[in-house]
This record gives structure tokens, sequence and C-alpha cells, in this order.
């Protein structure tokens, strides 16, 4: 069991949980490289924008990837580490497959938070708690550089949402804030939160980089076609008669791949 039952009851009532050192040292630091990889490999985009909507932000950067699978075969392994999908079993039950994986990384002195949203207003699924993100806190998360807010409870409403004008493509919401708590993880570290909870992250006022890794896992029973067809063939069964450890997806095995994976991470540090 990964999570204890006071923890389990915590993601029902409260609609999130975290998880301190989900992820060891060493695991750490491959995740760490990785997406500095990606980043010097210009596989970032910063979203953030003017104000409008759509002229690039000259200054403030909010840098982006989704979905990482298609670059990084170190983070389409990680969601098929039995921790992970023994952790997301306890939490939304089985079937389930993963839904989207994405990294955001906030430079310091001028990264730019992400605005408070609900991820349901995105997907629509009808019961909120039947999804589940995993935030992975890729370096040690504070007040100060921006960690995760969260509102407890908020997955049982559904608030308005409209385009953020600060980015490119993402909704924002305005929820009572006064209700929010902040959520500091050291790196390795994750925050699990339901696909209603209400959550933003702040702006970096450090003067080091601030990244969150972040995947969403759906149950099948609410996995519309609608709502996933469009990378199907991507979003592989992690549990269930249809799982088969990501080759009827990827066309290879990728369970059982996770320490190969580290150890070609950690190879580009060496």
């Amino acid at each position: 069991m990964v999570f204890t039952e006071e923890e389990k009851q915590d993601f029902t009532s409260c609609g999130f949980v975290k998880k301190i050192g989900f992820f060891d040292d060493r695991e750490t630091m491959a995740i760490q490289a990785e997406v500095a990889w990606l980043r010097e490999e210009g596989h970032l985009r910063n979203v953030a924008t003017e104000g409008d909507g759509k002229t690039p932000a000259g200054q403030l950067k909010n840098l982006q990837l989704c979905p990482m699978y298609k670059h990084s075969t170190f983070f389409r392994a990680l969601p098929f580490d039995d921790r992970v999908v023994s952790a997301v079993s306890e939490l939304i039950g089985d079937p389930h497959i993963l839904h989207l994986d994405q990294v955001f990384l906030k430079p310091g002195g001028d990264g730019m938070g992400t605005n408070w949203h609900q991820d349901n207003s995105y997907f629509k699924i009808a019961d909120p708690m039947k999804g589940t993100a995993m935030w992975i806190a890729v370096h040690d998360a504070t007040s100060e550089n921006g960690t995760m807010r969260v509102i407890p409870g908020s997955f049982r409403e559904s608030y308005e949402h409209n385009r953020d004008p600060y980015s490119n493509h993402h909704i924002r919401c305005y929820p009572p804030e006064d209700e929010a708590v902040t959520v500091e993880l050291p790196a390795g570290s994750v925050l699990f939160f339901c696909y209603g909870t209400a959550h933003c992250t702040g702006a970096n006022r450090t003067d080091k980089e601030r990244a969150g890794v972040a995947y969403h896992f759906l149950h099948t029973d609410y996995a519309q076609k609608d709502l996933i067809e469009g990378d199907r063939d991507y979003r592989p069964y992690l549990t269930g008669s249809k799982a088969t450890g990501g080759k009827a997806e990827y066309g290879e095995q990728v369970s059982g791949s996770w320490e190969k994976e580290i150890e070609k991470a950690l190879g580009r540090v060496a």
C-alpha cells in the first residue's frame, strides 16, 4: 500500500493528498536531469502572454511541454512504475489509463505562475473524483518560488471558467482564495489532487528555476471517446484487462524500463 487509510481519507474529503519522498534521491536527480535536458533541447515553450492571450510575454515566462512522452522515453516510463500504478489505483480505482503528461518550468526571477483552475473544466467527467493529477516537485517547491496552492473540498463545486488572458491556451476561474492552502514540497515529493480540485501556482521570486511535472490519470469508466480519442494510441491502459505494459500503445514494452531510463538520464550529467 502506498497510502495510509488517513491519507486516502484526506483525498476523499479534501480532494488532495501529498506524499513526501515519493521518489528517492537518485530518482529525483534523474527527474531533474531529464527536465534540464528537455529544456536544453528546446522542447519547452513559453505559454505566457502580455494579457491578450496571444502576444508572447516579453519578460515573464511560464515554460511548458505537453505532452512529454513524444520527446522523453524517461517520462514515458515513469507512470508505469509499480508505485505510481498502485498509488493511482488506491485513489481512483481500476482500471485506469494515463490521460496526460506535461511539465511546467518557472525560471528564477521572471517565472510566471499558472492561474486558478479546475482540471475538470477541461475534461468534464461526470465524477471529478475519478480522475487525479500527480504533481511532482522537480525541485524544492516553496512559497517563495511559487509552489502549488489548492482549495480543500473545492471539487464539490464547479466554478465558472474563462479564457486566461495571460496564457496562450489556458482557462482560469476565481475561487475563494482565502480558503486556499499552500503545499510546500521537497524535491521528489508528490501532490495528488482530483480533477475537481481548484489549484494554482505562484510566481518564482527566487534566483533559481523551479519545475513541476504533472501526470493525469483517468478511471476508464469515465474515458469518453470524445475526451481521449485524439491520442488514444498514446494513452496507455495501466491496469485492467487491456493493460499491456505500453506495448499496445507504444509498440514496445515500457513497463519495467524505469531503472534503465534512470541510468540513461543520470548518464547525461555524469
